[in-house]
């Protein structure tokens, strides 16, 4: 058997990058849908192929973590970009990902493009308080690219964010030669349309691996990526300081006299942050506990 990195996958095809630098285009083995598991982009794997062209994926190695929706496992950190001009991002779809990333082991990036059109101080503010890396690029002015490319450096990096912040137009902007397909954004609707169809891995020069994923509503419909309700807490680093000093035992942030939480707001909390750690909370409770994954 050989071993590999899954770097696409599409109609039920995992193209591996082997060792020797060829592709293989291989199939699952069906004991992986006996088991309920599914390869991922992001997969190292043990694979068999007979001619080194197609082959049959034998076993997935260990994996640091996964997400399901956009299906990619291993990844060093998000590269959440946002936008403060057309289209404006909305903060709780930021803090959506941060929280489901943070439970999984995954660090954010947060990218603010268009920087020649508003810089965004208020999402810049708030992120960098809370101790994200937070960059302000233009794809468009080629701003900051330098910055962004380094601290993906040497890491597995997914891109994601609503439609039409620029994800593509940074990548293509940092390495002309992908020629991702960038769409428009819509006049009437204020918002992107959807280019990325699949997931899929680019390597940089520099050896650094990135993603191009679908938009912020693949994370914003599945709620069972969420963390258990009395864990939601440990997904906002900045509430750290303050866990285990509110009066009751158990408290859950929302409503409880004497919260440390609360108690920090506006102070060193920012009230979108917060506002959005409770819309998540009650979010959480209404998913059964079975569903979770």
């Amino acid at each position: 058997m050989e071993e590999g990195l899954i770097f696409k996958a599409l109609s039920g095809f995992y193209y591996i990058q082997a060792a020797s630098g060829e592709v293989v285009a291989c199939r699952a083995r069906g004991k992986f849908r006996h088991q309920k598991v599914s390869p991922l982009v992001g997969d190292r794997v043990q694979y068999t192929s007979p001619d080194g062209k197609t082959g049959m994926i034998d076993e997935i190695l260990p994996r640091k973590n996964e997400f399901c929706r956009p299906a990619i496992a291993n990844v060093d950190q998000l590269v959440i970009v946002a936008s403060g001009a057309v289209p404006v991002t909305d903060p709780f779809l930021i803090d959506r990902i941060t929280s489901i990333a943070e439970g999984r082991g995954c660090d954010c990036v947060i990218c603010i493009n268009k920087c020649d059109m508003d810089t965004a101080d208020g999402l810049y503010d708030c992120y960098a308080q809370a101790g994200f890396t937070t960059l302000r690029v233009s794809a468009l002015r080629r701003v900051g690219l330098d910055a962004l490319a380094a601290v993906m450096r040497g890491k597995v990096s997914a891109f994601t964010g609503n439609s039409g912040v620029g994800k593509s137009s940074i990548l293509n902007a940092i390495h002309p030669d992908f020629h991702i397909q960038v769409g428009d954004v819509s006049d009437k609707l204020g918002r992107g349309r959807h280019t990325t169809r699949h997931v899929e891995l680019y390597s940089f020069p520099d050896g650094a691996l990135v993603a191009d994923t679908p938009g912020f509503s693949s994370f914003d419909t599945d709620g069972a990526q969420l963390r258990a309700p009395d864990e939601i807490q440990h997904t906002f680093r900045e509430f750290a300081p303050y866990l285990g000093a509110c009066r009751f035992v158990g408290c859950a942030h929302v409503k409880e006299a004497g919260c440390a939480v609360r108690a920090a707001l506006a102070k060193t909390i920012p009230q979108s942050r917060y506002d959005s750690y409770v819309r998540l909370y009650q979010q959480a409770k209404e998913v059964p506990e079975w569903e979770r994954r």
